[in-house]
């Protein structure tokens, strides 16, 4: 059976020592000796945490994704077997290569950082992608072309080459980003001329607020750093929407973390249908504006929250929801992944997260 999404790109094996009696000073500085909790690991990426998301809200996924022929990768691979044993099929093995990881570095009442070897994904590109697997598949979700190296190079190049080639089978796309380091060489990008390339092709991009202010506000970025979510106002958001559909996506939007959700769909009906192969109405969502603000919860990690949360989108959106649902789904499941420590363990089933939404869960304030 086809699956309803090939969710394609970066994973990775998530290392994270729990850190939280430690301070941020406490971590940077030299020739010291901590104690520190218990060790966790699950994968990570866009494969891993909005593909393993997507399963547990019931629609059927393909995670398309390489990895080494290391340790790493077979801890990929079997961890997420342990999910569904056919979740590990369409994950390649490439010889003599080194898997991808992440330390995830979270002390207390502080964000995480993220220490990540990029590993097979240096030569990841258009030739990786299994294109059998999208015959009678709705949606193609590409996770981090920022970690991709061939894909970012030459404008662009073999970017929209992908796209290209997954746009002929008259497939559905939606793309997730990562934040580029300033002093790497995908903080270098020009992503404003690489994003107005590739967006036509684009169906649906909801990059974290941190990551596109980057791409295309970079004054912005370096003048409010720690300061970006307060910063925000609803004219700030509508027009870099408006920024990004101008480039020609059909629905943009922006994971805000605390803060929530923005969305905002296309005037024209017409770039909007390919939501009538997603099951949704093109004339529901012309020209739709939604914030959704996020849930109150107990949080215990934030990893894989923004990947969570494209996952709710997206699961909301091939059920044929509307804008300002689809927003809701999108910050019921991120509330619900920060619940645990890792990267996926918190998501819930489609049934279990429907019935805290029918029960009144509360926002933040």
């Amino acid at each position: 059976m086809p699956a309803d999404i090939v969710v394609a790109g970066h994973i990775a094996l998530d290392i994270l020592p729990d850190m939280s009696t430690l301070t941020p000073e406490q971590i940077i500085g030299a020739g010291k000796v901590y104690e520190i909790g218990r060790i966790a690991y699950s994968t990570g990426g866009a494969v891993s945490n909005t593909g393993l998301a997507l399963h547990r809200l019931g629609l059927g996924v393909a995670l398309q994704a390489v990895v080494g022929d290391d340790w790493i990768g077979r801890a990929i691979i079997d961890y997420v077997r342990g999910f569904d044993e056919r979740l590990g099929e369409h994950i390649r093995i490439l010889p003599d290569s080194a898997s991808p990881y992440t330390v995830v570095i979270e002390p207390q009442n502080h964000d995480r950082t993220l220490l990540t070897h990029t590993g097979v994904y240096k030569d990841y590109g258009a030739h990786s992608i299994n294109y059998d697997l999208l015959a009678g598949c709705k949606l193609f979700h590409l996770g981090y072309p920022t970690l991709l190296p061939r894909l970012y190079a030459v404008d662009g190049a073999e970017f929209l080459r992908l796209l290209s080639e997954v746009k002929a089978r008259g497939t559905a796309i939606s793309i997730d980003m990562s934040l580029p380091p300033p002093d790497s060489p995908s903080g270098r990008v020009d992503w404003r001329a690489l994003l107005r390339r590739c967006l036509p092709l684009i169906d649906i991009f909801v990059p974290s607020i941190e990551e596109i202010v980057y791409m295309l506000r970079r004054d912005d970025w370096h003048g409010w750093r720690e300061r970006l979510l307060d910063e925000l106002t609803g004219d700030y958001l509508a027009a870099l929407a408006d920024e990004l559909l101008a480039m020609g996506a059909g629905i943009a939007g922006f994971k805000l973390g605390e803060r929530g959700l923005y969305l905002r769909a296309a005037a024209d009906t017409q770039r909007l249908a390919f939501l009538s192969d997603l099951g949704g109405s093109a004339q529901d969502w012309a020209g739709a504006q939604s914030w959704q603000p996020a849930f109150a919860v107990q949080v215990a990690g934030t990893t894989g929250a923004g990947d969570a949360a494209y996952a709710g989108l997206l699961a909301a959106l091939l059920r044929g929801m509307n804008a300002a649902d689809c927003a809701r789904w999108a910050c019921a499941v991120a509330a619900c992944n920060i619940e645990a420590a890792d990267a996926t363990t918190g998501v819930r089933s489609w049934g279990e997260t429907a019935a805290r939404l029918q029960a009144g869960w509360a926002t933040r304030a």
